[in-house]
């Protein structure tokens, strides 16, 4: 499914109901280029999880961990230049997602490196400076009826 929003605000509030309706165990991939909105999408939903602190990319450190209405383990593989750097840091043991969350940046970089299941949303520029394309898929076994009901009222 795809949506497009016309502008950043936009974008930010589609991600806010996402967070708000997100269950638990849910593991969310987002690619795009740089400056595509992926850090502003992440802002957004952790808004929608009731996240008061500031939501920033974990480029240098390369994992945030954010408490909300979930836990959410935010991740940024942007730097990462080996697929064995993210054992060095414990990728494969915090993203799991057990009763929380886990978001992933920059996740096409070692798509063999993914969970089973997960969500992607890859971001990309519309027509204009301010649109966005967002274009969502699910891989492995997971359940998106959720989020393609929720997608579905965003055309109406």
């Amino acid at each position: 499914m795809e949506i497009i929003t016309k502008a950043p605000e936009e974008t930010s509030a589609l991600a806010c109901r996402i967070g708000k309706n997100v269950p638990a165990g849910t593991v969310i991939c987002l690619t795009g280029d740089l400056g595509a909105g992926k850090t502003l999408f992440t802002e957004g939903f952790c808004r929608g999880l009731g996240i008061d602190s500031d939501v920033t990319s974990p480029t240098f450190n390369l994992m945030n961990v954010y408490e909300g209405r979930l836990l959410v383990r935010h991740f940024d593989l942007y730097r990462l230049e080996d697929e064995s750097e993210l054992e060095e840091f414990g990728f494969y043991e915090y993203s799991e997602p057990d009763d929380g969350l886990v978001l992933i940046e920059w996740a096409d970089k070692f798509p063999e490196a993914l969970p089973e299941a997960y969500i992607r949303i890859h971001i990309e520029r519309g027509q204009d400076e301010n649109e966005r394309v967002l274009s969502f898929t699910r891989a492995g076994e997971i359940d998106a009826a959720w989020l393609r009901e929720l997608l579905s009222q965003e055309g109406k």
